[in-house]
């Protein structure tokens, strides 16, 4: 009963709240194309591809479960293109949101080392909801629990400072605010207001010897009338191939992350969240793996060096 009572209560919060929030990802760092477009590797003729997947809360009935896919290239010294998708399905089929975006980075060679790029993302969100299987108490219709289908335009952009060791990311991925309707009476109703999301991120790698990298980093998602998001993360790199950390998200959960360097191409990462928030009761937890490939579309063999971001 308490899982139910809980349910009910964060599809309300979803759909009728003023600030309603993106996904959250703890591996922010390996999934920074979806959330920046201006993200820039400037390794040519590398196809750099991803995916991450997240399971939210695990053990409450109908959690946010949340996939994310990307892929992009340099085209040349400037100009790097690509796409990022990131689908979330929270209620096991209830409320589904689909973002399909094209990506375009520009980026300047400030000097030898350190590089600025500007994105755009550019496409549309796919909305809807099915409350079908309900039974409500009320015989009234309330908005907050009729079924919706819905195709929205959005664009994003996005600043990126980078450089071998270190990097700071600025970014807003969907710019334009939607109204999310509803039906009642065939009187069209609004009922949500998906609310722009703006993204601040940085990272460092500092060498602490020749085996072992010290690799903090930081996000910060800033919502119109919700508390700022933090999160916190240090990992520890062992011979540029296998990578631990923990990681803090501010009044919401602690996490432990690793990944693995599988071959030069290919990382393998996974995390845990343990819930701290009041919800810690209901739940066991959130899961992330993320998997990332290089591809040498030329052949060339990857012979630069290794990159941390």
């Amino acid at each position: 009963m308490k899982k139910l009572i809980l349910l009910v209560f964060f599809f309300l919060s979803i759909l009728k709240a003023s600030a309603q929030q993106e996904p959250h990802f703890t591996q922010y760092m390996s999934n920074m194309s979806v959330i920046n477009p201006a993200y820039a590797t400037a390794s040519p003729s590398i196809l750099n591809l991803g995916t991450l997947y997240r399971y939210q809360w695990a053990g409450i009935k109908g959690a946010p479960k949340t996939i994310t896919l990307f892929a992009h290239t340099p085209i040349n010294d400037k100009i790097e293109t690509g796409f990022s998708l990131v689908s979330d399905d929270i209620g096991d089929g209830v409320k589904k949101q689909t973002n399909l975006f094209a990506d375009f980075a520009y980026v300047l060679q400030l000097d030898e080392n350190q590089k600025l790029s500007f994105g755009v993302k550019a496409g549309f969100s796919t909305i809807s909801t099915n409350f079908n299987g309900f039974e409500l108490n009320d015989p009234r219709p309330d908005l907050a629990f009729e079924s919706t289908n819905e195709t929205v335009p959005n664009i994003g952009i996005g600043a990126y400072y980078f450089t071998d060791n270190y990097y700071v990311g600025l970014s807003v991925p969907n710019i334009l605010t939607t109204e999310h309707s509803g039906s009642s009476n065939g009187q069209i109703n609004s009922f949500g207001t998906h609310r722009v999301h703006g993204y601040l991120t940085g990272g460092y790698v500092f060498d602490i010897n020749e085996a072992f990298k010290l690799k903090p980093a930081a996000m910060a998602i800033f919502v119109e009338g919700a508390p700022v998001s933090v999160d916190l993360t240090a990992n520890v790199l062992y011979n540029e191939k296998f990578e631990l950390g923990a990681a803090y998200r501010f009044g919401d959960a602690v996490s432990v992350l690793m990944n693995v360097n599988v071959t030069p191409n290919f990382r393998v990462g996974y995390s845990y969240d343990y819930t701290t928030s009041n919800l810690s009761q209901f739940n066991s937890g959130s899961h992330e793996i993320v998997l990332l490939y290089n591809l040498d579309l030329l052949g060339k063999g990857y012979n630069k060096s290794p990159r941390f971001f």
